[in-house]
């Protein structure tokens, strides 16, 4: 983590008790989690377990039934604007301009979010210096590689300077190289600006060096605290041991498990 610690960080983010049903299908059942400014936590669980869900609700798709969710204590159901803009997102399915530059993607962006031209030109130079691509400033997106286009969805989310970074399974289709590549860019660059990361994958070697582990399995937290504390209280020696002991487990033995949140 950077310099402050987690502790003493403002929340960038908290929820609390929300539940997300469809239907008969609950998704979401009463998940409460915090994630700290400069915090790097990993949101783990196998497909199915609800990360979607609490992504879509925590980006303003969709809302939650019950529970509370504020950004930088801006309540996403009564501030949405507010808590928004201070939201920098990455999600699962790509969600970029193919045929445009790459230059042109992230000015289109700094002027959603109303940068002055100035601030986002030298935003955008660092960016680009920092994920390698200045040299492919002007390509269009469609002939990166795949981590490449990553990498500049990332910058995007990045652009603004965002108080909370949320990545769903950002490392889809990416090789093991890029997604290496990818979790040390976001913590280096997240930790410089001193913004909290809320991580979700269900590869479990994308988790071993977050600051926290929370465990989301059938809609409920089963575990929030460090990796070395996730081996420990599943009795495995590695993660994938321990991740799948603890979403085999019982939700009511497996509750027993979990951390307080911070306050």
């Amino acid at each position: 983590m950077a310099d402050i610690t987690a502790t003493q960080a403002p929340l960038a983010l908290r929820c609390e008790a929300v539940r997300k049903a469809f239907g008969a299908r609950v998704a979401l059942d009463g998940v409460s989690l915090a994630v700290r400014r400069g915090e790097f936590v990993a949101l783990l669980g196998p497909n199915g377990a609800g990360k979607t869900t609490l992504f879509q609700i925590l980006s303003g798709l969709f809302v939650a039934d019950a529970g509370r969710v504020t950004v930088l204590g801006s309540d996403m159901r009564r501030d949405p604007v507010r808590a928004l803009a201070r939201l920098g997102i990455v999600f699962q399915q790509p969600a970029i301009d193919l045929d445009l530059p790459v230059l042109a993607n992230l000015r289109f962006h700094a002027d959603l979010h109303g940068l002055p031209r100035r601030v986002a030109a030298q935003r955008i130079a660092r960016l680009l210096d920092a994920f390698g691509l200045a040299a492919r400033a002007r390509a269009p997106v469609r002939e990166l590689s795949g981590g490449n286009r990553r990498k500049v969805e990332l910058a995007r989310a990045l652009l603004h300077e965002p108080a909370l970074l949320l990545l769903d399974e950002p490392t889809v289709g990416l090789d093991p190289a890029s997604r290496a590549q990818m979790v040390s860019d976001v913590r280096r660059l997240t930790a410089q600006a001193q913004a909290g990361v809320l991580w979700a994958t269900h590869l479990v070697q994308e988790v071993e060096h977050a600051d926290r582990v929370i465990v989301l399995d059938r809609g409920t937290v089963r575990f929030d605290g460090t990796p070395a504390a996730l081996r420990g209280v599943a009795g495995r020696g590695d993660l994938e041991s321990a991740f799948l002991a603890m979403t085999r487990a019982p939700a009511a033995s497996a509750r027993s498990t979990e951390r307080s949140m911070p306050a």
